[in-house]
């Protein structure tokens, strides 16, 4: 069954993608007073890109700290990134950054809270992927 884990800033834009797609979901913490997050169970990463077109700082660093934990890390399976256009070259760069590191497909890129077609192509795309995994 496809699981996901996200992280969304407080705005919630990544949050309402990820409600929009109906599948279980685990949230990133927002804040490090928030109990921090151990999966247990294999996922693909939703995350936001940061930075403001930068290189520097794109993924965000609740993101970087969740990936840290080994045991979280070897559970990725692909990363799904939202950005900005406006970013240019950093336009979902966080997902780039992640696949590189963590040897997972960047999945899909979309731009701030996703478009309905975003959500379909994605739900589609994440039981396709399950069924193969």
């Amino acid at each position: 069954m496809v699981h996901i884990v996200y992280f969304s800033s407080a705005t919630n834009n990544t949050k309402r993608f990820v409600d929009k797609l109906g599948f279980p979901a685990e949230r990133i913490p927002l804040y490090a007073k928030d109990p921090f997050l151990h999966v247990t169970e294999e996922y693909v990463l939703i995350t936001p890109t940061y930075g403001g077109g930068n290189t520097k700082g794109a993924v965000p660093k609740q993101v970087i700290k969740f990936l840290n934990d080994e045991a979280n890390r070897s559970l990725i399976r692909g990363v799904i990134s939202a950005g900005n256009t406006n970013f240019g070259d950093a336009y979902c760069l966080a997902g780039d950054i992640i696949s590189a590191k963590t040897k997972v497909p960047h999945m899909y890129r979309f731009e701030l809270l996703g478009t309905p077609r975003d959500v379909d192509v994605v739900r589609k795309g994440l039981e396709e992927f399950w069924t193969q995994l």
